[in-house]
């Protein structure tokens, strides 16, 4: 079986063309490839499948664990660079199925190929029931999160997939690992949540570090940059449009006022191509 490494920001998956091969075990499959000392090494899976009906494409994405996950912002702009640079489409607003809906790519063409990618996000969504998080309040703007003798504030948004989002003063030093796999696993998230731990610089500058579900902490998270561009603008510590500063590097985010949809931009870049045996 043909594979594609690829990485946003740092944020790596292995990409198979499900145009021309076929995965019959997808979850077995993110977890032997995904390993980095026995497998090829990824933070999961992403299967590339045609989607006639919308004129574009399909991505499904497993986590390293095996659990199958919604959306992912980086797998998406890799998505949207494979499909063009490989020439499966010459369109330069291309519709991708996820399992958080249909989101649409923009490709920035410089030379013949995807130099960014622009991807609509959809609108966010600050309701508890559609997080999910188990919370009795009207949102989950200021959700507490009690763990040992600490509670944590966190906001918590959809934005295709559960995020929680937590101020912190020192995002560089914070104990990620420790608190985050901690947190995502809290009993008041129902399926688990990736959780960000964040630092404003400026009005338009933030430091985040995120804790992936099924994964663990990741050089970057395009849906969990823009979970915490809606939770600093609600806090009044940001511009609706700032620049997330990820371990891997920078992503600007933009939550349109007038359609309260969220986008997000950057770049996305092949590593190499490989074979693999399948499942």
């Amino acid at each position: 079986m043909k594979f594609t490494k690829m990485h946003g920001l740092g944020n790596d998956y292995i990409y198979i063309n499900c145009l021309e091969e076929t995965v019959e075990h997808p979850s077995e499959l993110a977890r032997r490839m995904s390993d980095r000392h026995f497998g090829v090494g990824g933070d999961g899976i992403v299967l590339i499948l045609p989607w006639e009906e919308g004129n574009g494409f399909q991505m499904r994405m497993f986590n390293a664990d095996g659990s199958e996950a919604n959306m992912c912002g980086n797998a998406s702009r890799c998505v949207g660079k494979y499909v063009y640079d490989r020439g499966l489409t010459r369109q330069r607003e291309i519709p991708l199925k996820t399992g958080a809906g249909v989101r649409t790519l923009q490709i920035t063409d410089q030379g013949g190929q995807a130099a960014s990618i622009r991807v609509d996000m959809g609108e966010p969504s600050l309701e508890p029931s559609k997080i999910p998080v188990l919370w009795d309040g009207p949102d989950a703007r200021d959700v507490l999160l009690p763990l040992d003798q600490q509670t944590f504030h966190a906001t918590c948004v959809n934005t295709g997939t559960t995020h929680a989002v937590i101020f912190v003063e020192d995002a560089e030093s914070f104990d990620v690992h420790g608190i985050g796999s901690r947190l995502e696993v809290h009993p008041l998230f129902p399926k688990r949540a990736n959780v960000e731990f964040v630092t404003p610089l400026d009005r338009t500058h933030v430091r985040m570090r995120v804790w992936e579900r099924g994964t663990g902490e990741t050089m970057a998270c395009g849906t969990g940059a823009c979970a915490t561009l809606v939770a600093a603008s609600l806090r009044g510590l940001c511009e609706r449009k700032a620049i997330i500063q990820l371990n891997g590097g920078p992503l600007t985010v933009e939550w349109d006022e007038k359609t309260n949809r969220l986008y997000q931009e950057g770049p996305a870049a092949f590593v190499f191509d490989g074979e693999y045996p399948s499942v």
